[in-house]
């Protein structure tokens, strides 16, 4: 008699629907399948056959979006920096290198139950003679990774691969103040790009590489430069695979990145580091006011700050393959360049490249 009656609610009501639960399901869903083509096209390439273009069209687009990429990837965040018990390390980090052939010989500790979480796995150090810099050329590459594309930019409009561009100036937002950055003032009337090169006879060059989940995670300066700003654009969390990277036009410019910009000794120069899914923090070392992949920032924003007027008013000074960041899994790191007409890319679309090794010289 003293037994609390068992109320159940309706089956019907149960197993309601919501808008959320059927936006996430279709939009989950469909983002497999994309995966799985983008699976497809990667086994023709190496086949060697040539995959025509096809971009997304606008629903395309925007149902990729609706998936709450953001949250799963500061939960994905989460689940990163739980402790592993010391018995289940090496079974999960073996199955990680397994899976996307991490060579654990370059790191500069190679016990596994060492990493107490995946994010410590995930950001390993390598020994130090496993990356040797070049110290010939110019530019180096600044990480490891697949060069998806590189050349000069051309009429404002950058290739992320080829057939495929973004918007150089959605990519980089708008000019930052030449007071800031030391550069002498464009005529008004040029365009964007033109704004860019501070010495005549010079041209604005790009390279993207693309870094797969089982490779080397951090990034290094890839010249001698002097970091002036930092602006910090909120936005989605796509996947920047290959795959997907021919597919959505403007891939990188919906994507949430980082874009720090100065000059080096042939003028402009900037480093943008990509978010992707599961990527949704970005850090740089030097920068401690920066946070990724946060729900106080809206999509859509972007957030300036000046390492000039906070720094003494010289910004910060980087030497070629010194420590600049780290990504918590994989990314896109693009390089957009000034540089005189003669210099010349030493690379081949789609070619594995690391981090100290030549992108190109004068």
């Amino acid at each position: 008699a003293d037994r609390k009656k068992l109320h159940t609610a309706p089956l019907g009501q149960a197993f309601r629907l919501r808008p959320f639960h059927v936006l996430v399901a279709t939009g989950g869903g469909y983002a497999g399948y994309r995966k799985y083509e983008d699976y497809k096209l990667e086994q023709l390439e190496k086949r060697g056959i040539e995959v025509p273009v096809r971009l997304a069209s606008d629903w395309e687009v925007a149902l990729y979006k609706s998936v709450p990429t953001r949250l799963l990837s500061r939960a994905w965040g989460r689940l990163n920096q739980v402790e592993l018990p010391t018995w289940l390390r090496k079974p999960v980090y073996s199955l990680y290198i397994w899976t996307f052939g991490v060579n654990m010989k370059e790191a500069a500790v190679e016990d596994l139950h060492h990493y107490r979480n995946l994010s410590e796995f995930f950001r390993r150090k390598l020994k130090p003679q496993a990356r040797p810099v070049c110290g010939v050329h110019s530019v180096i590459s600044p990480s490891d990774g697949k060069i998806l594309n590189f050349g000069q930019v051309k009429n404002c409009e950058v290739e992320q691969v080829k057939g495929v561009t973004y918007s150089l100036e959605s990519f980089l937002g708008p000019r930052v103040s030449t007071e800031e950055l030391h550069f002498s003032q464009a005529p008004p009337g040029n365009s964007f790009q033109q704004q860019l090169v501070t010495k005549k006879g010079n041209e604005l060059y790009h390279c993207v590489i693309y870094l797969a989940p089982g490779d080397y995670h951090c990034f290094h300066s890839p010249t001698d430069w002097t970091v002036s700003h930092r602006r910090h654009f909120p936005g989605s969390l796509m996947s920047v695979n290959p795959g997907v990277a021919r597919w959505i036009k403007e891939l990188f410019c919906h994507n949430e990145r980082v874009v720090l910009t100065g000059d080096w000794k042939h003028g402009f120069f900037s480093l943008t580091a990509v978010g992707a899914t599961n990527v949704g923090s970005i850090r740089i070392y030097f920068d401690q006011d920066l946070h990724t992949n946060s729900p106080s920032y809206s999509k859509g924003s972007y957030n300036d700050f000046s390492f000039i007027s906070n720094n003494n008013k010289e910004g910060i000074p980087m030497r070629k393959g010194e420590h600049l960041g780290e990504f918590n899994l994989g990314s896109t790191i693009v390089l957009i360049f000034e540089a005189p007409k003669d210099f010349k890319f030493n690379l081949k679309a789609g070619q594995k490249i690391r981090f100290g090794e030549a992108l190109g010289s004068l």
